[in-house]
């Protein structure tokens, strides 16, 4: 559809504008304003709109900066299209570093709001009602929580085929289908019917360079295949995967038989054996360490980092096929 203007939070977009718009429905109990910032950058020819988000849970940092790192370069500024970038959507956790809203809740749990609910549910409607029904694509940039360890991967609904090419495309390691959490963004998106790529990658509070990599690259990628710029100068500097990615369609977390000092093996990404050692668990006194085993052959796509765990904690996660 050819659209000489296009109205985002009130503004009239023309072909080739950049606009800094402010997403303004809450404040601190302070009663100083909470502004969310939404770079908007279109071209100067019609395409696709892409939205581009990080941050829905405040401590994610590791997702935050790949999208910093796109405004910086000016990856952001398509030729074709529009691309909406919105690196911190929860300000309220990343002002805390902490995942959840002021009020206690995970964002990404209660899409796709209401104007009458908890705060986070507000800020959930207004995203879905003014920013939503513009979008066609989406990349929502997210690490691993507390001190799991992604290694990276896209997470796409299992049965759609056109998320599926996007995500090779992306070229992350590994391509997760999962299941659509209940009311999470992605759900919400695709309830709209819009395409979304889920990234994870890292652990919370955390930065690491080659996760960061691998986001941008990903996004670049992403850009280029919807024809809304040409990036293969830019690309020649990033390293591309020998092999496609590793579509994975079931996994199993294997859990810590005993509470202790956790040691595991560097296995991130790897493909493990059935029964094979991948770490320990020992006490700090120097009297006990028992081996942990892979219930199950399969790549490692999470690994625990925490040093100390407890029986019952989740310490890998492994593919299974």
């Amino acid at each position: 559809m050819l659209r000489s203007k296009i109205e985002l939070l009130g503004q009239s977009i023309a072909r080739g504008e950049s606009y800094q718009l402010n997403l303004d429905i809450a404040k601190l109990h302070t009663r100083t304003r909470i502004q969310v910032p939404i770079i908007v950058e279109r071209g100067k020819k019609d395409g696709p709109v892409l939205l581009i988000t990080g941050g829905i849970h405040g401590n994610e940092i590791n997702g935050i900066e790949i999208v910093r790192q796109l405004i910086a370069k000016k990856f952001n500024v398509p030729e074709k299209g529009t691309i909406i970038c919105i690196p911190v959507v929860n300000v309220f956790g990343f002002l805390n570093q902490e995942r959840q809203f002021p009020d206690g809740r995970d964002l990404n749990r209660v899409f796709p709001g209401s104007p009458r609910g908890s705060l986070a549910s507000r800020f959930a409607y207004h995203i879905i009602k003014e920013i939503a029904p513009l979008v066609d694509y989406c990349i929502d940039f997210h690490t691993g929580g507390d001190s799991r360890f992604n290694v990276p991967q896209v997470r796409i609904n299992q049965e759609d085929t056109e998320s599926l090419m996007l995500a090779k495309v992306f070229n992350a390691p590994f391509i997760i289908g999962s299941a659509r959490r209940d009311k999470s963004f992605r759900q919400a998106m695709h309830k709209l019917k819009k395409k979304i790529l889920l990234f994870e990658g890292g652990k919370s509070n955390h930065l690491d360079l080659k996760v960061t990599q691998s986001g941008i690259g990903g996004a670049m990628r992403v850009i280029q295949k919807l024809g809304m710029r040409n990036f293969t100068d830019e690309l020649a500097h990033f390293e591309t995967a020998d092999a496609e990615p590793v579509l994975i369609n079931d996994s199993k977390w294997i859990r810590a038989n005993y509470s202790g000092m956790f040691h595991p093996k560097p296995i991130l990404g790897k493909k493990v054996k059935k029964g094979s050692v991948i770490g320990s668990i020992s006490d700090p006194f120097g009297y006990f360490e028992r081996n942990i085993k892979a219930s199950h052959a399969g790549y490692v796509i999470c690994i625990n980092e925490s040093p100390i765990v407890n029986q019952g904690d989740a310490v890998f996660h492994i593919s299974r096929h």
